[in-house]
């Protein structure tokens, strides 16, 4: 039994066989229809999601298996105080896959020492969310060629924003990685970056920062140069950039259903 709890628990050769197969499942869907017929995924969410719940939902589906979804827990058994711990046990007898958010940081890895069938995390606290950061990597690779070398400037909520821990995580080993939590000296660095990675400010974790985009901050960018975005979105990503050729953001999306076609079907 595997576990994706965190974007480090995936060696080198691991992350290339999720590319390619990703890329096997874009040409060839028809080759994947059946490979999770009878399985069942459980999704369970105890924070909102749009993204990452549907196309989870729809990775499932495509594959030939069926989901459980769970999406507002205060109907469930955790309204009367049940802890995660009994939850997973329950979804897991039910299940084959758990793909869990929460609130709090290292959530997940609770989680997965209690259950006995594969939890994928989508999302814990502050702290990760592997997945996005492999359909990130997806799109740089689709886009770049190659996923080492790249300078990326990360602008956002950094300290709590968890696609960046992942993504940044992964990347700064092998990349030039600048984090900016507001606009201030950045402009600088952006005329040479390959990658710009926009994130909203998280206000529910209380953070009151406001930062937005400008033409300005746009003209310095590069032709060559990205602009990426995990969504959703507030004033820092405006709409009119959306048209843009460097604007990446909605084939993120895209990409985020073959990765995690191919997650499920490498994980098992």
């Amino acid at each position: 039994m595997r576990h994706l709890i965190s974007i480090n628990d995936l060696l080198e050769d691991e992350l290339k066989n999720l590319l390619d197969v990703s890329d096997d499942i874009e040409a060839n869907p028809q080759k994947y229809r059946s490979v999770m017929d009878q399985k069942v995924l459980t999704n369970l969410f105890y924070e909102p999601s749009t993204r990452t719940s549907s196309s989870f939902h729809s990775a499932m589906l495509r594959l030939g298996g069926s989901v459980i979804q769970i999406n507002e827990v205060q109907y469930s058994s955790v309204s009367k105080g049940e802890n995660l711990q009994d939850t997973i046990l329950t979804i897991g007898s039910y299940s084959d896959f758990i793909v869990l958010r929460s609130q709090y940081a290292g959530d997940a890895k609770i989680a997965s020492e209690a259950s006995q069938v594969p939890v994928i995390n989508a999302g814990d606290g502050a702290g990760e969310h592997p997945t996005q950061a492999l359909l990130d990597l997806r799109t740089i690779y689709k886009n770049k060629g190659a996923l080492e070398g790249m300078k990326i400037v990360f602008v956002g909520d950094i300290a709590n924003g968890r696609t960046v821990h992942s993504l940044g995580s992964y990347l700064q080993n092998n990349n030039e990685c600048h984090y900016f939590e507001s606009y201030e000296d950045m402009t600088s660095e952006l005329s040479d970056a390959d990658v710009l990675y926009m994130t909203r400010v998280q206000t529910e974790r209380g953070s009151t920062e406001s930062y937005e985009l400008t033409r300005d901050h746009v003209d310095v960018l590069s032709k060559e140069c990205i602009v990426m975005h995990p969504f959703p979105r507030n004033d820092e990503l405006p709409r009119w950039f959306d048209l843009d050729p460097r604007a990446k953001y909605i084939e993120q999306m895209k990409h985020g259903l073959f990765m995690r076609m191919a997650i499920l079907t490498t994980l098992e």
